[in-house]
């Protein structure tokens, strides 16, 4: 399989150039762009997945819905339709943009595009790369940050979400 080729942007957004998965991984000075889906079923609970152990960033950890890098070639829509597929099994059409923000630890900087979509299953899921998933409540998911549960890039992503929506954490 061919190593994915990554736009490296700005802290704006702008474009600096490209380069491999692999350069920019483990380099946090080099900012690439990701989306995220926030998947809610009509319940308003928040699906979150179990990463699988093999994942090279927050193994066993249960993080966002749907999260993955935009190649240099592909728009923030389709790269969202196509994780949604690829690691969900679904297909919305109902993908609704909430905003962006970067997100930085000591492996690496992301310029996250959240979205977010209803959808209540069911969930043909990757099992390569996912070991669970599981919808949550808000208070469940409360009640789970800061216990090493939760990835850290989820713990950003819901404080993020939390903030925009005007709900107390």
């Amino acid at each position: 399989m061919q190593e994915e080729i990554l736009e490296i942007v700005d802290r704006d957004g702008k474009t600096l150039g490209t380069a491999p998965r692999s350069k920019i991984h483990g380099n946090p000075s080099l900012i690439h762009k990701v989306v995220h889906v926030l998947v809610f079923n009509e319940a308003g609970e928040l699906l979150l997945q179990k990463r699988s152990m093999n994942k090279d960033v927050a193994p066993g950890k249960w993080d966002t819905s749907v999260g993955g890098h935009v190649p240099a070639d592909e728009n923030l829509i389709e790269a969202a339709k196509r994780e949604m597929e690829e690691e969900l099994g679904i297909v919305s059409d109902g993908i609704k943009f909430l905003y962006s923000y970067i997100h930085s630890n000591a492996y690496e900087t992301e310029m996250v595009f959240s979205h977010s979509c209803i959808h209540n299953g069911p969930f043909p899921f990757n099992q390569e790369e996912i070991d669970d998933i599981k919808f949550w409540s808000i208070a469940e998911i409360k009640n789970a940050m800061g216990q090493g549960i939760l990835s850290d890039n989820f713990e950003s992503e819901i404080d993020k979400y939390l903030t925009s929506r005007n709900i107390a954490g």
